[in-house]
């Protein structure tokens, strides 16, 4: 009798190995076998329906979901995260010294108006007094919308904010506050030393701003547009330093950018109008645009007019430049210039400061350039000099953020006014200290010297 075939149950499934959790993971000694249609990385020996195509294979796992990108990221703000507002709003509070008396709520960014809102609470509360608002483009404190600094005093003194109370305790000022900063020459960014320097202590700032890459020795700036907002930040720190309706003049012209090839065009950026526009846009009104006039020989050396002087053919013309821009601008304020005068803390050195005999009438002002064998691009003392006896008093502090090797430091010295000179350029700085003791002998021993070293004075005869 035939014996009944019995159908064996199908063997279990072998135990899965477990594996590490890994992203990528290489599989040693285990073969792949196929159980119902589905892989299973298991020990054993071989089967016939091992995978041979790929006998190490790797498992990967799933990547994760990124997190979206955050409006301020998106938007390419420079100010991007919650601690960057809050350092920013420390840091205008310590100019006021209220940074001990004034706490943070949690800051927002605006996107609609591209600012960021950062609220001010009583240190230790959540009585909120106030806030700052920040451009979250280009990092600068708004001055206009962020709560004034005595509002803010007001407030946590439980002060009526109507009240302005005077130096002298009065409600209303009746003198412009006497600077008390001496001379001063400051290694450094100028950006940064404003921040360090009292609100309201300088009386006249005049500079010429560094080129915008028109020379090997200038390409700083990855574009013009980065320019644009570095100088913004120094014109922005420079507002609070000045006094009230005091005079910020700046020497600037359009720079010319060579071209890369011949196949290429040249370009020339009008940087003198886009200063206009930051300026204005900064608290400062438009005064008077003065061309300082060189001899016409100057404007050859930029090469612009020599293809048309050549050839004569129309559309080739390109003026030779031999003028650039003495651009001047206040400090906005409601009072007239004649309550400056008036309300001068040293009436003295008004009269004393009186211009006779000659004056520049008009707008054009014909002055030799000056050269340097240290510095590619100085303006002359006698620009510096007639800018500081026309828009300031004698004992005025003159300041100067691009200092270069100090003209404007030494034409304030020869008319008796004070300085102060910030350079970023360690090399310009060592001609300064070489010359100093030329434009103030013994005095020099009382200069303030900020990040460098100061001069050996002792040769200088009293």
């Amino acid at each position: 009798m035939a014996k009944k075939s019995v159908a064996k149950e199908p063997a279990a499934a072998p135990r899965l190995k477990p594996t590490a959790p890994v992203g990528i993971q290489k599989l040693k000694n285990i073969k792949q076998t196929r159980l119902a249609g589905v892989s299973y990385a298991v020990d054993g020996k071989q089967s016939p329906d091992e995978l041979r195509e790929d006998s190490t294979p790797y498992i990967v796992e799933a990547p994760r979901k990124q997190r979206a990108p955050t409006v301020a990221a998106s938007r390419k703000y420079a100010v991007e995260f919650v601690s960057a507002a809050k350092d920013i709003s420390a840091g205008w509070l310590k100019t006021f010294n209220l940074e001990n008396a004034v706490g943070f709520g949690l800051p927002e960014v605006d996107d609609r108006y591209h600012i960021w809102r950062v609220p001010l609470v009583k240190a230790g509360t959540k009585e909120r007094i106030g806030e700052v608002v920040i451009d979250a483009y280009t990092s600068l404190v708004s001055a206009g919308e962020t709560t004034a600094p005595n509002v803010l005093e007001a407030r946590l003194l439980g002060r009526k904010e109507s009240e302005k109370v005077g130096p002298n305790g009065s409600s209303r000022p009746t003198q412009m506050p006497a600077s008390f900063v001496r001379n001063t020459v400051i290694l450094g960014d100028c950006e940064q030393a404003l921040l360090d320097m009292p609100a309201q202590s300088v009386d006249l700032i005049f500079t010429s701003p560094p080129y915008y890459n028109a020379r090997p020795e200038y390409e700083d700036y990855l574009s013009y547009e980065s320019y644009l907002l570095k100088m913004r930040r120094i014109i922005h720190n420079c507002h609070r330093v000045m006094s009230e309706g005091r005079f910020f003049v700046m020497n600037v012209s359009p720079v010319l950018i060579r071209r890369a090839s011949r196949n290429e065009a040249s370009q020339r950026i009008a940087v003198p109008f886009d200063m206009h526009r930051i300026f204005t846009e900064e608290g400062f009104d438009f005064i008077d645009d003065i061309h300082w006039v060189k001899p016409e020989g100057a404007g050859w050396a930029t090469g612009r007019g020599r293809r048309f002087a050549a050839d004569r053919n129309p559309l080739q013309y390109k003026a030779v430049p031999v003028t650039e821009y003495v651009l001047v601008y206040r400090k906005h304020t409601d009072k007239l210039i004649d309550w400056n005068i008036r309300n001068h803390p040293d009436q003295q050195a008004v009269k004393d400061s009186k211009i006779t005999g000659d004056y520049e009438v008009t707008n054009l002002w014909r002055i030799h350039p000056a050269f340097h064998s240290v510095h590619p691009a100085i303006f002359p003392v006698d620009l510096a000099k007639t800018v500081v006896k026309y828009y300031s008093f004698k004992n005025d502090v003159v300041l100067d953020p691009f200092a270069g090797t100090g003209t404007t430091g030494r034409a304030a010295a020869m008319q008796s006014r004070r300085f102060v000179l910030i350079e970023n350029e360690p090399k310009y700085i060592d001609v300064i200290r070489a010359d100093i003791m030329n434009w103030l002998g013994s005095a020099t021993k009382n200069v303030l010297f900020v990040g460098c070293q100061p001069p050996d004075t002792s040769s200088v005869l009293l």
